[in-house]
């Protein structure tokens, strides 16, 4: 991506009021690098044996996920065992695994990003200001980094990851909810039910429900009605 584009996507960002904004203007600059997929997560410890309770914001597809955690590969994870020796950036591919590890990715693993189409990717560890570690992850099908790349990816990630840790933390936006449940709140204003809202976003009627029970708990809500209403008076939705 132009070091132009980029100033003018982190200056947009830099002046985004919410997740939902934040993470629409994220993920066009995660498009312009050549990737398919961001993910904002905490970071895995030896203690975590799950990858998808970790994840924040994210876009992997939800049978990526679901097969990651069925298999529980997290535990064997090679970038996993790297993240927890560096602060630097990991970048792999499908067919080195990670760069600078001698340990190949296993036959499972490289059967289960194949299928998904993501040939390479890069995690960014990252902190925020209460100290916490956090973890920015890119997934696509492109070919590996370069150096430049990988510098100018870093800084725009810890450029992003200050306005979302602001964002997170800020009072006013305590019970905001995350991107994915907004889009399916979107949705349902505008009149589509689960199975149609589910067709739009490639998930499952019972995925579309678990967001939609989930924002109406965050909102203190009782039903959907409610929720849209609330949601539009908060101007979360338009």
């Amino acid at each position: 991506m132009l070091l132009e584009q980029q100033s003018v996507i982190l200056h947009q960002m830099e002046r985004c009021r919410s997740r939902f904004e934040l993470m629409e203007q994220w993920l066009s600059a995660t498009r312009d690098f050549g990737f398919d997929h961001l993910t904002v997560m905490t970071a895995p410890t030896s203690h975590d044996t799950r990858l998808a309770p970790l994840i924040i914001e994210g876009t992997l597809p939800e049978s990526y996920l679901r097969e990651f955690d069925a298999d529980g590969m997290l535990k064997h994870c090679i970038v996993v065992e790297e993240l927890a020796k560096s602060i630097m950036p990991q970048t792999w591919t499908l067919e080195r695994g990670v760069e600078g590890s001698n340990e190949p990715f296993t036959d499972e693993m490289k059967s289960l990003l194949r299928r998904h189409k993501l040939s390479m990717g890069v995690v960014i560890p990252v902190f925020a200001l209460d100290a916490g570690r956090y973890v920015i992850r890119y997934d696509g099908n492109r070919p590996p980094l370069s150096c430049t790349e990988i510098g100018h990816l870093s800084m725009a990630s810890m450029q992003a990851f200050d306005v979302f840790d602001r964002l997170r933390r800020s009072g006013t936006n305590q019970n905001v909810l995350s991107a994915r449940e907004l889009e399916v709140v979107r949705w349902t204003a505008q009149g589509k039910t689960s199975l149609e809202i589910g067709q739009i976003l490639s998930l499952s009627d019972h995925t579309v429900n678990a967001y939609m029970t989930n924002a109406i708990k965050k909102l203190d809500c009782v039903n959907r009605t409610q929720l849209v209403a609330k949601a539009l008076r908060m101007k979360l939705i338009s």
